[in-house]
C-alpha cells in the first residue's frame, strides 16, 4: 500500500489486498460496515456487494481469483463471508442508497441460473425501509453525469474507488464532498420502485 504525501488517501493494490485470500479481504471490512450508518454506493459494472446473492458473489470473486492468479481459490468461502457481512442492512442504525447503471443487469456473471437468481433478488432490493435502490436507464437523455468507476461513500468519512489495479481510499473532506455531489447527480437520473422493477424484468427476459 502506498500513501499520498499528505496521507489523505491510500492506494491499495489488489494483488497485496488478496495476498491472504479473498475471504480475509471480505472479513477485513466487517468493522467498517458495522460502524457505517449511511452507505452510498454507485456501480456501473456489477451488482454492489450489499445486494449480491451468494452465487453471484462467488462468480465475481472467482473471476478475481483467476485474474490475480491466486495460489488458492477460496472464492466460495469469500462469497459466504460477503453475504454474511451484508446482513448489516437488516440491522437498525444503517441506511443504504445504492445506484447501478441499467447495463449492470446485462453483464452476465456466472451462468444463466446464477444471473437470473441475482436479478430476482434485485426485484425485492428496496423492500427494506432502510434501503433505496435506483437504476439509471441506458436511455437517459442529457445525462448530468457520465458513467463512472464504481465507488462507495461511507457516511461522510471515507470514499473507496475501485480501479483495475487497486482500491483508492479517500479521506480528504473536500474530495469526499465532490463524490457526494457526483452521487447526488447520478441519483437524480435514476428510477425507483415499479420503474426500476420493470427494467429488472426486462433483464430477466433477456436471459430466456
Amino acid at each position: 500500500m502506498t500513501h499520498s504525501p499528505n496521507s489523505e488517501s491510500t492506494y491499495a493494490e489488489w494483488r497485496h489486498q488478496v495476498g491472504d485470500g479473498l475471504k480475509a479481504l471480505q472479513n477485513s471490512l466487517v468493522q467498517l460496515f458495522q460502524e457505517t450508518q449511511l452507505f452510498r454506493i454507485y456501480s456501473s459494472t456489477l451488482v454492489p456487494g450489499l445486494f449480491q446473492t451468494e452465487g453471484y458473489a462467488a462468480a465475481v470473486l472467482r473471476a478475481v481469483a483467476d485474474f490475480e492468479e491466486l495460489p488458492f481459490d477460496d472464492s466460495a468461502e469469500a462469497a459466504q463471508a460477503r453475504v454474511e457481512r451484508s446482513r448489516v442492512m437488516h440491522e437498525p442504525g444503517h441506511r443504504s442508497v445504492l445506484l447501478i447503471e441499467e447495463a449492470v443487469l446485462y453483464y452476465q456473471l456466472g451462468d444463466t441460473e446464477v444471473m437470473a437468481s441475482q436479478l430476482d433478488h434485485l426485484l425485492t432490493a428496496d423492500a427494506l425501509p432502510s434501503v433505496s435502490f435506483g437504476i439509471i436507464p441506458t436511455a437517459t437523455r442529457e445525462r448530468a453525469q457520465l458513467p463512472h468507476e464504481t465507488f462507495h461513500v461511507y457516511d461522510d468519512n471515507l470514499v473507496s474507488v475501485e480501479l483495475v489495479s487497486a482500491e483508492v481510499n479517500i479521506a480528504q473532506p473536500s474530495d469526499i464532498a465532490l463524490y457526494v455531489k457526483v452521487f447526488e447527480q447520478l441519483r437524480s437520473m435514476a428510477v425507483y420502485g415499479s420503474e426500476a422493477r420493470a427494467l429488472i424484468l426486462k433483464g430477466l427476459e433477456a436471459l430466456r
